[in-house]
């Protein structure tokens, strides 16, 4: 990638081997002292193929590879594709499917959030915060394993269903996380998110207005963060969201500008009460749905007839799209995959810009990307 500098102007690139661009990210800053004048992100050092990858599988054969592309989300990747097929497909699933399928989603949703919090702590100077949430995301990570098995990449959302059941007291321990869980928000908050060096470190930078979100096609927290009331599991509901009482958090400018990485930093942190309200209201359900079996719309052959297929779910990440192309056979024609931490960071050169370099760290870390749900 070749620059355009003048006069005393210095090429650094930040990356691809650095800490805080949370994976291979490369951004090439275009600096004049300390301040950046020009960011231009270069992706491509995790690339493995998905979607080519995906065209020479059969259906349920893609699954353990949408795993891989937000590894710090795979039960997100995996609903999104299972979701999308059977639409396709005509596939039916039972409640107690859907209400497994929401309480995973949203434990996942916390894990998700509690590792960009804590590596957020971590990129602006704060140690300590990582400890309580890596702590916590470990305790969800403990109910997976029970369930499944795995710790990172699941292999859960079949299409038609589950690979597994919950095992007996996954209920009970489920709702120990969560009334224990809350109060450690507070904890959260005395330590990070109000504190005054982190405030100040985060709420007057990074500030992307509504209109610049929208223009980009950012999605998910880092929207919502500019003010913009936009979830998909509200707006166009899936699994059954519609049934279920929760709020759609969004920046407010609390301590500076809305739309600032503050804000956004601080929507995950509403989201994960919301996630709480979300596991309590379907663990209620859960029982009324025991002896239902998870496998039993599992089809022997998945074979959609020919047609195609756009699907979008609301992943920790914002919105990720599967774009399916079948033409009757047992492997996909086409699959491609639109992912939110590939769209939000396309902006990182327009936010970044006439930042001092210290600041694009925090404004990277405020975005919450995985490089492999952006290389794919």
């Amino acid at each position: 990638m070749e620059i355009e500098t003048s006069g005393d102007q210095m090429v650094l690139n930040m990356g691809p081997q650095h800490p805080s661009t949370h994976g291979v990210l490369r951004v090439v800053l275009r600096t004049d002292g300390e301040i950046v004048r020009a960011a231009d992100p270069v992706i491509g050092y995790l690339h493995r193929c998905f979607e080519k990858h995906a065209e020479n599988l059969d259906y349920p054969g893609v699954i353990p590879f949408t795993d891989r592309m937000d590894y710090v989300a795979s039960m997100a990747q995996s609903l999104g594709f299972a979701l999308a097929v059977e639409r396709l497909a005509g596939i039916e699933v039972n409640e107690r499917v859907r209400l497994l399928r929401v309480v995973m989603e949203e434990l996942q949703r916390i894990a998700s959030h509690l590792v960009a919090l804590g590596t957020y702590g971590l990129d602006t100077g704060a140690f300590t915060p990582f400890l309580y949430c890596f702590r916590e995301r470990e305790r969800i990570l403990d109910l997976f394993e029970w369930t499944c098995g795995a710790r990172l990449l699941y292999n859960y959302n079949w299409v038609g269903g589950l690979s597994h059941d919950v095992p007996e007291g996954f209920e009970v321990r489920a709702r120990e996380f969560v009334d224990t869980f809350e109060p450690v928000l507070a904890d959260l908050n005395n330590l990070l998110s109000f504190n005054k060096i982190f405030v100040e470190r985060t709420a007057r930078i990074g500030v992307i207005p509504a209109e610049v979100a929208i223009d980009y096609g950012i999605s998910g927290p880092n929207l919502r963060g500019s003010g913009v009331r936009w979830d998909v599991r509200k707006d166009e509901p899936y699994l059954g969201y519609e049934g279920f009482d929760f709020e759609i958090c969004t920046g407010a400018g609390r301590f500076g500008p809305l739309g600032s990485c503050w804000d956004r930093y601080f929507v995950r942190v509403a989201e994960m009460e919301q996630s709480c309200r979300i596991l309590r209201q379907a663990l209620d359900r859960l029982p009324a749905t025991a002896g239902m079996d998870v496998h039993a719309g599992l089809p022997k052959k998945v074979r959609p007839p020919a047609g195609e297929v756009c699907s979008r779910t609301e992943t920790p990440r914002g919105e990720l799209t599967y774009y399916i192309v079948a033409d009757g056979g047992e492997v996909p024609f086409r699959v491609k995959v639109k992912s939110p931490s590939f769209v939000a960071i396309s902006s990182i050169g327009e936010v970044g810009r006439d930042h001092m370099i210290a600041d694009v760290v925090a404004i990277v870390g405020a975005y919450d990307i995985v490089l492999g749900e952006v290389d794919r």
